[in-house]
């Protein structure tokens, strides 16, 4: 398959091509992707494919650059989080609910996302992803008239790719960098609720051992060092490709808290002016809940909207987010210092799943013990490059 060009424009020579099998994963039913297109393609539908046969729920991933922003499953949503993903009073499909989720995690970063869905796609979901920006999808199939509503997206550029949920993939994975051949068993290890079975400390709910399950899918398939909060079904943050862990514990805790404070009844009570585009709205709440708006940013939000603006304030900030509780807490290697501890205790970590295997083992239980989080040894590192 010839793709649009490698990772940059000025890469124009770039190319998929089947193995010795003759068979490819992805088949392309729309546009022309380009290399990181299909690279998040390819990562975006093992995750939702292993997340579906581990939970048994539909699952979606919203990818940028080989990293998911965000990650769910189909869980029901409250309603102020229906308000917050702007989709209250809407009926919702299984599929579609859970890119809602998945997408709503972090918007931001979800701008010309690629899209992976774990289950077909339907009309209703066709017709939510027709009005948000996106690069292209991966599904195992498409509802004749979703297929029809998706081709035509982007002027008829959204790229479309079915995925082949029978396709087995090779044993050995290899690339090639700087003419050096690089070789390696492909991590077939797949994540399943018996992974949380060494519980070091605490107690796990049911809402929690499906939330861990699915925070450590998510990062097998995130560029390393990572750690991910989830809740409620979906991630709520995710700190990735930090070289340090506890920049990524402090990434994704800051995400978490900015998810969270989406909830806030000031950020939902802003009233945008008739005309003001969905994106718009969502892309000016974020900046609201961010709160470091330039001059020309306060003036431009204050112009939308119908209400003089009013800035959260700081003690709004910390009492809304002192409220967080019930966050499971993933890394896809072992945590090496209590500081990760410590930092996860201020955005409501209440679970824990790591590898183990530290010299500082006992340390890190301890300060679990104090805050009073479980923790969980799952025996299994998820570095992905």
């Amino acid at each position: 398959m010839r793709l649009k060009y490698g990772c940059n424009p000025h890469q124009a020579y770039s190319v998929a091509e089947a193995l010795e099998s003759g068979k490819m994963p992805l088949q392309l039913l729309n546009g022309t992707p380009s290399l990181i297109n299909f690279l998040d393609a390819l990562n975006a539908w093992q995750l939702v494919a292993e997340a579906r046969a581990a939970l048994g729920l539909a699952a979606a991933a919203s990818f940028k650059h080989v990293s998911p922003a965000g990650a769910a499953v189909a869980v029901d949503l409250p309603g102020d989080l229906a308000r917050a993903y702007e989709v209250g009073g809407r009926k919702l499909t299984a599929p579609a609910l859970a890119y809602i989720r998945a997408r709503g995690a972090d918007p931001k970063s979800s701008f010309g996302d690629f899209v992976a869905l774990s289950e077909p796609v339907d009309e209703a979901t066709a017709e939510f992803l027709k009005g948000v920006i996106s690069d292209g999808i991966v599904a195992p199939g498409y509802e004749s008239a979703a297929l029809k509503t998706l081709s035509a997206k982007k002027g008829g550029a959204f790229v479309v790719l079915e995925a082949d949920p029978d396709f087995v993939p090779p044993e050995r994975e290899t690339r090639e960098v700087f003419g050096v051949k690089l070789v390696q068993d492909r991590n077939n290890r797949a994540i399943t609720l018996a992974d949380l079975d060494n519980v070091v400390c605490g107690e796990l709910s049911e809402a929690a051992r499906r939330d861990l399950v699915l925070g450590l899918i998510t990062l097998k398939y995130t560029q390393s060092n990572s750690v991910g909060y989830a809740l409620d079904g979906q991630m709520i943050g995710i700190g990735a490709g930090q070289q340090s862990r506890v920049d990524c514990t402090k990434l994704a805790g800051a995400k978490a808290d900015t998810w969270h404070l989406g909830r806030h009844p000031k950020v939902l009570g802003l009233r945008f002016r008739k005309g003001v585009k969905r994106q718009d709205r969502i892309n000016w709440r974020v900046r609201f809940i961010e709160g470091d708006l330039t001059a020309d940013e306060a003036r431009d939000l204050g112009e939308r909207l119908e209400e003089p603006l009013q800035l959260l304030g700081a003690e709004d900030r910390r009492a809304w987010v002192s409220r967080l509780e019930g966050v499971c807490l993933v890394s896809d290697g072992f945590i090496p210092f209590r500081d990760n501890i410590d930092h996860a205790a201020r955005h409501g970590v209440r679970y824990i799943a790591q590898p183990g295997g530290s010299n500082r083992d006992a340390e890190i239980e301890a300060a679990c013990r104090e805050h009073g989080m479980s923790l969980v040894h799952t025996g299994v590192r998820l570095f992905h490059h």
